[in-house]
């Protein structure tokens, strides 16, 4: 036994003199209640995933600076990688459910993974707050578990081909998706609109997540001369179809939705392959908006440049925390119908407020072209 156990030993047995002796209470053990976030955290996608989880957890962090959200009880939050990959979602989903400490989820990114896993949280009577998945689809399900505080590709889509239309001049073009869930729904969104208005869709093609060989696929696209290459997808494939196509001498114009605004994508194909890149973004740049602009600050000096979605993933952070605080109590159910009740959310984007399918309601689109080794925002279109 150590000198200190000793010492603390005696000091709780000695009584005064004549009295019965009283049990030492124990050190009240602390309450942890947590918060979920699942994001591809490791692999190709780490980078907009690392940016999620950056966001979730100021939210988190910020929320224990305000105090306790049940009684003393401290928040924490549960990083879960999903790879981008809908099995691991499911796994992700599993253990999350199954742990009594957890009220809520911030995720998931990709949105195969995030319809992977909605019936899991929704059968869990779990939260479920995605900052980034856009596919329409998901939250037509019929899960009152379900929320996301981003818009969707039915209003992101549209707006890409009204500005190609319009705008670019644009009436011939040539459409990429890597068949995920969302890739797909957003070129099919896009061909949809750009045919509506008059266009000419040439060809219609999909490639694999991982793939790294288009040279074939750019081949055929070069000889119809498109006047536009739509890419529904993420980043990392995008920038390789970019430096091929330029490798091949494909000059034409590129266009694709909010799964490649991502500073890392002119990194991966190089400030000058990159430049005159459009892409349509959820919003306005947040560096604009004076009500993000306390976090930005914060995030830029703790993590550098901030992460396209790292904003979205504060406010749903904060939407579950602050229908925690409403709720009173760690209990899943009342959680979830605080999160349904959610008016004017406060959040750095903007006011938050659902319809009754869980999808934010007001979101506007921003569009964006590559100049200078930098996305810049151009104008907001459709909302």
């Amino acid at each position: 036994m150590t000198l200190f156990r000793r010492a603390v030993l005696t000091a709780a047995a000695a009584v005064v003199l004549g009295s019965a002796a009283q049990p030492v209470p124990a050190a009240a053990e602390e309450r942890v209640v947590r918060i979920g976030l699942v994001a591809p955290l490791t692999g190709d996608q780490a980078y907009i995933g690392q940016g999620c989880l950056n966001g979730a957890r100021m939210a988190v962090e910020d929320a224990n600076v305000r105090g306790p959200v049940f009684g003393q009880a401290r928040l924490e939050l549960v990083p879960l990688d999903d790879q981008h990959n809908p099995t691991q979602a499911v796994l992700a989903a599993n253990k999350l459910v199954a742990d009594p400490t957890v009220i809520g989820v911030v995720g998931h990114f990709n949105s195969s993974c995030t319809k992977a896993a909605s019936a899991i949280y929704h059968e869990g009577r779990m939260v479920q707050v995605t900052p980034a998945s856009t596919n329409p689809e998901i939250s037509r399900q019929g899960f009152d578990t379900f929320f996301r505080v981003c818009a969707t590709d039915d209003v992101q889509a549209p707006a890409a081909a009204r500005y190609a239309y319009g705008r670019l001049g644009a009436r011939r073009a040539a459409i990429i998706d890597d068949q995920t869930t969302y890739g797909k729904g957003l070129a099919d969104q896009f061909e949809k609109t750009f045919k509506d208005l008059g266009g000419e869709v040439l060809r219609r093609d999909g490639i694999t997540q991982g793939e790294k060989d288009f040279a074939p696929l750019l081949t055929r696209i070069k000889v119809l001369k498109p006047e536009l290459v739509f890419y529904g997808g993420v980043y990392p494939e995008l920038a390789l179809l970019l430096k091929q196509s330029r490798k091949l001498g494909l000059k034409t114009q590129w266009m694709g939705g909010d799964g490649i605004y991502e500073a890392s994508l002119i990194q991966l194909a190089g400030p000058d392959v990159a430049e005159g890149l459009y892409a349509t973004m959820l919003g306005v740049d947040p560096k604009t908006l004076p009500s993000a602009a306390d976090f930005v600050k914060r995030y830029e000096a703790r993590h550098g440049e901030i992460g396209s979605f790292s904003t979205y993933a504060y406010d749903a952070a904060n939407v579950i925390i602050e229908a925690a605080r409403r709720a009173g109590a760690p209990d899943r159910q009342a959680v979830l119908s605080e999160v349904r009740a959610t008016k004017d959310h406060s959040g750095i984007l903007g006011p938050v407020n659902f319809d009754e399918n869980g999808d934010v309601v007001g979101r506007s689109v921003g569009i964006y072209r590559v100049a200078d080794g930098k996305f810049r925002f151009l104008e907001e279109a459709g909302s």
